[in-house]
């Protein structure tokens, strides 16, 4: 879910390499650590959620898989479901996993907001709230999503960065947690369909993502539609008010319009009152969607290819924070 600039991920005489300029991956990358180091400890975590306070240290003797989410991501949010299977198929065998939180945007760092999400994603394991990003800075992290394999002894032996890889993973834990390696081999996502990158409605990470001709500075205007919009870009109609994070609409009747290439469409958005917003895609309408509590929000699912998707928004109020595909 998390892009600074596109990462770039080139299969180089069967090794995955990363281009490591962004903190956020789709497609991953798992390694068997050749330079192992001690894992550092938990450091400034505000609050633990589903466990009482935990240490590495006091893990000694588990294998412990340290993973970086943030529950609006959505590359983190596709990589769940495979996290939770391998906490509910090793927790009975010494295997732990720490779910750290570290957030991207100011709401994330509510922990009422991230036991929503626990909730909503039926997360079991111990999760850390890294609000101030000590643990992330500890590791040395760059990426959402991102896991730490941790052996007994309480060294790294292999990281992930990013989606994909999992089967490779789990055989890790398996052998680690000293069970056979799983008969059943898990496939990971095809996302080759996806050819947009993630795109920042607030003033702090628009540059190239909103269109030439309308402003990205911070401050509140009045915005316009231009007669297209290019691929992989985005246009404001309406009254908005941008912020580092987000752009708020400050008129009834805001609109976004967006083209893309990708088969999904998902947008990090809040609403200070719930409201519906109309969607078109190709100018064909799709399912309102209701924004209400800030989070990610499925806007388009349908067919690969380019589209050009507009937002209408009803009600001034509403935040948008980023568009992430697929």
């Amino acid at each position: 879910m998390r892009k600074l600039l596109t990462v770039i991920v080139l299969l180089i005489t069967g090794f995955l390499v990363v281009v490591q300029f962004s903190p956020s991956l789709t497609r991953g990358e798992q390694t068997t650590s050749s330079e192992r180091r001690t894992a550092p400890e938990f450091a400034g975590i505000s609050a633990w959620l589903n466990s009482p306070p935990l240490t590495l240290e006091s893990l000694r003797g588990k294998v412990v898989l340290v993973q970086f989410w943030t529950y609006s991501c959505i590359n983190c949010v596709r990589t769940l479901p495979y996290v939770t299977k391998w906490y509910d198929t090793y927790k009975d065998k010494g295997f732990v996993v720490v779910g750290v939180h570290t957030p991207e945007f100011a709401f994330e760092r509510e922990t009422s907001n991230v036991e929503i999400a626990i909730k909503r994603f039926g997360i079991k394991y111990a999760v850390a709230q890294d609000n101030q990003y000590r643990t992330w800075r500890a590791f040395g992290n760059q990426y959402w999503p991102a896991g730490y394999l941790i052996d007994k002894s309480g060294t790294i032996v292999a990281t992930q960065f990013g989606e994909g890889n999992y089967q490779q993973m789990e055989n890790t834990i398996a052998r680690l947690v000293g069970e056979a390696t799983p008969a059943a081999q898990a496939s990971d996502p095809d996302l080759a369909g996806i050819d947009t990158p993630e795109l920042y409605l607030g003033s702090e990470k628009n540059d190239g993502a909103i269109v030439a001709s309308q402003d990205s500075a911070a401050g509140e205007r009045s915005y316009a539609l231009p007669d297209s919009v290019p691929q992989g870009r985005f246009a404001l109609g309406g009254g908005w008010k941008l912020v580092g994070d987000s752009a708020t609409a400050s008129a009834d009747g805001s609109e976004i319009v967006l083209r893309f290439n990708a088969p999904k469409v998902n947008l990090v958005a809040g609403s200070a009152l719930p409201q519906a917003v109309s969607v078109t895609v190709d100018g064909t309408p799709q399912p309102p969607v209701t924004i209400d509590g800030s989070r990610l929000y499925p806007i388009y699912s349908g067919s690969s290819g380019e589209h050009v998707l507009r937002l209408k928004v009803p009600k001034a109020g509403l935040s948008a924070y980023s568009f992430t595909f697929g």
